[in-house]
């Protein structure tokens, strides 16, 4: 769905304690996740103006997206 909100919290609302711990006490996830949350926010950005960029483009900034999430959640659950 274009647009829709992926943030770490809106993905993972059961850890949304978790999340807030580590975003204190943690400086490199803290600084993972404002990479991950202004990334997400760039790619609805660019889906709501019907992706002014090319596919490739759009692609890549959406593996980005899920790249980071991937390690974001390793770290929560690890």
């Amino acid at each position: 769905m274009l647009g829709e909100n992926h943030s770490l919290v809106h993905e993972f609302p059961e850890m949304k304690d978790k999340i807030a711990e580590l975003v204190k006490t943690d400086d490199g996830f803290a600084a993972d996740m404002k990479t991950y949350d202004n990334l997400d926010k760039e790619i609805r950005k660019l889906e709501l103006k019907d992706s002014p960029i090319d596919d490739g483009s759009m692609h890549q900034l959406k593996h980005d997206r899920s790249v980071l999430k991937d390690a974001l959640h390793a770290r929560l659950t690890g």
